[in-house]
């Protein structure tokens, strides 16, 4: 069986939404910011978990405010 590449996610930028109040520094991906509310519930990561929060960090970006002066 043939190996499919996601080379259509992987060369593209992220998505990148900015969420004033939410985010206090520096961006966090959709993956880190899962894992952040499952660990907080107290659902413990897998090897798995940490695949789909790197995938999804490189799909979607958070970021704070923006800083234009």
């Amino acid at each position: 069986m043939a190996k499919r590449t996601h080379s259509k996610t992987t060369d593209r930028e992220p998505f990148r939404v900015r969420v004033p109040g939410f985010i206090e520094g520096d961006e966090i991906g959709l993956g880190d910011a899962i894992k952040r509310a499952s660990r907080a519930l107290g659902i413990r990561p897998c090897g798995g978990c940490q695949r789909r929060a790197q995938l999804l960090n490189r799909w979607m970006r958070f970021t704070g405010p923006s800083r234009q002066r």
